[in-house]
């Protein structure tokens, strides 16, 4: 049975991003992209380490699924510098993923990353 691509994307947020598995990443993730994948997972669980994502809106069109979602977790880890403050974050974004063969083989994203900076205080907000 063929498995859609917006299933293939879906499966890696949940089963993936929002776990951590590591080991998991070639089963979506083209091999000569698999470890720039786990490199940005890595990095990301490191700061965020109960980071979970839901997805909202999914859209698929020839070989592309576009991907809205919400990213949420605990400032657990070092950033950019910062000490951890455990502050919870929120971060929307939206993804674009190339499918072929079953697998992942380009990525693009955009995410509201300011506004989870804003919330932990590594930007200050100047108030008049």
């Amino acid at each position: 049975m063929e498995t859609s691509s917006k299933t293939i994307v879906r499966r890696y947020l949940e089963e993936v991003i929002s776990t951590g598995n590591l080991e998991r990443v070639s089963e979506f993730i083209a091999p000569d992209n698999v470890e720039a994948a786990k490199d940005h997972i890595r990095a990301i669980r490191i700061t965020y380490p109960d980071l979970q994502v839901t997805i909202t809106t999914q859209i698929a069109e020839d070989d592309l699924v576009a991907t809205r979602l919400v990213a949420t977790g605990t400032h657990r880890g070092h950033l950019f510098g910062m000490e951890p403050t455990n502050k919870t974050i929120r971060i929307d974004a939206v993804n674009i993923d190339r499918i072929r063969d079953g697998k992942i083989v380009e990525h693009w994203g955009a995410a509201n990353t300011l506004e989870a900076l804003l919330e932990i205080g590594a930007l200050p907000l100047q108030r008049e």
